[in-house]
């Protein structure tokens, strides 16, 4: 088994987070570093990360965090600022399932299945997201289909999204969008090529998985039936 396939079963990250501990000389394999991530470990090999050995057999755990504003998803920042892991109280070694920004609030998952994190992170898999978005207006139909086909969001990228309700109350408007990739801000991007003013961004939903009644702050273990579901997406 490849190394970084290796550290990300045991979950000590995702399979891109482990490329990144390997190369960074954070890993020793039989007491020597090693920075290759296609090292092919052995069963007889004595692997290390922070000069602790790793182990497979971990039990996969999959929470669902309703993240609050002004927290940043990361699991430690060097700058001391609140991070989504204040929120957790557990000793479980655990990261997130990709990011949601430091404003954004709503749904995030958290797990300590490295593998799992990089299939439902990984842009082929298209898992679908739907963000709720406080704006100051709806979006005319020539908007909606533009949205769907693709907007120039900066830096070289197209963002996409479909609009999958709509509702207009006085001087806002609450509209459900579906995205599929995952770009970096880029809900937050398209609304601004737009030209709509945004209030609030939330996730409430990621795959099968939905945000419900959980309060801002709280966290909770996925049930049986949630986490089947979620595991079997793009298995």
């Amino acid at each position: 088994m490849r190394l970084n396939k290796f550290l990300a079963q045991a979950g000590i990250a995702s399979r891109r987070g482990a490329d990144d501990l390997i190369k960074g000389a954070t890993v020793t394999v039989n007491s020597m570093v090693e920075v290759n991530p296609a090292y092919q470990v052995q069963n007889s090999d004595d692997v290390r990360y922070d000069n602790k050995r790793v182990k497979l057999g971990l039990k996969t755990r999959v929470i669902l965090l309703n993240k609050p504003n002004g927290f940043i998803t990361t699991v430690k920042d060097p700058l001391r600022r609140r991070t989504v892991m204040d929120l957790i109280q557990t000793e479980e070694r655990l990261f997130p399932v990709g990011r949601l920004d430091k404003d954004t609030t709503g749904l995030l998952l958290l797990t300590n299945d490295g593998e799992l994190a990089n299939r439902l992170m990984h842009p082929k898999n298209q898992i679908p997201r739907i963000y709720k978005v406080e704006i100051d207006r709806t979006f005319r139909r020539w908007e909606v289909n533009r949205l769907a086909t693709k907007v120039y969001i900066g830096q070289k990228e197209w963002g996409r999204a479909e609009v999958v309700q709509q509702e207009q109350i006085k001087g806002r408007a609450t509209v459900l969008l579906r995205l599929h990739h995952g770009k970096k801000r880029e809900v937050r991007r398209l609304m601004y090529r737009m030209k709509r003013k945004l209030f609030t961004l939330e996730r409430i939903q990621f795959g099968p998985i939905h945000l419900g009644d959980i309060q801002q702050g709280e966290w909770r273990d996925l049930n049986a039936k949630e986490f089947q579901t979620l595991n079997k997406l793009n298995s």
